[in-house]
């Protein structure tokens, strides 16, 4: 077996060394990041209104554990089937209380507050929030979500967003998501662990 020469030794401890570095970033490092910013969902400057007509804020994510769902009153499918499976949580959880959930809406252009509390009126525990365009914009960057109006070839728009539930404990500390359409039963025993602290 040929002899390594210096300079070929030198180049495979510097690839050891970055390989090295390369999995404490992506092990160590990344995860911390990623825990950092998830403590910090939800809380900003931002002041929205409740349909309610009480102001919503960071502070209302205190008290009493919450989730907050981010959609629109003219969304053709996630909004509803969401708020649908909020529905069937609220019955499976009755025994321990009921959530309080937020629908802070992505498109406020259209979403009125009257129109919110419509939408949201069947689902128990839901209460819809919205308001002015620079506050949601504030609240969305807050609370991590994308949203993006798209334009529709019949002049009109619809909106693309992020469609997890946010899990929120008495503390108003961000503690998980439920995904999109997620087991029924997984979601259930987030928001039961949720609301017992277990």
């Amino acid at each position: 077996m040929p002899k390594l020469s210096a300079k070929m030794k030198m180049a495979l401890w510097g690839l050891i060394a970055l390989n090295l570095a390369l999995v404490a970033w992506v092990g160590l490092i990344v995860p911390r990041m990623e825990e950092s910013a998830a403590g910090t969902l939800g809380q900003g400057d931002y002041q929205l209104t409740m349909t309610d007509g009480s102001v919503f804020t960071e502070d209302t994510l205190k008290g009493s554990p919450s989730a907050v769902f981010f959609g629109f009153t003219h969304c053709p499918d996630v909004c509803p089937t969401t708020l649908g499976d909020v529905s069937a949580w609220q019955e499976d959880i009755a025994d321990v209380g009921e959530l309080r959930v937020f629908f802070v809406t992505v498109d406020p252009e259209r979403d009125t507050a009257d129109l919110l509390a419509e939408y949201v009126g069947w689902a128990p525990g839901v209460s819809g929030v919205t308001g002015a365009p620079e506050e949601m914009a504030k609240a969305i960057k807050s609370f991590g979500i994308f949203a993006r109006k798209v334009d529709e070839s019949n002049g009109g728009y619809t909106m693309d967003h992020t469609a997890s539930v946010l899990l929120f404990d008495a503390g108003g500390q961000f503690v998980e998501t439920i995904r999109y359409q997620e087991d029924h039963d997984l979601a259930v025993q987030k928001i039961r662990a949720l609301m017992t602290g277990a």
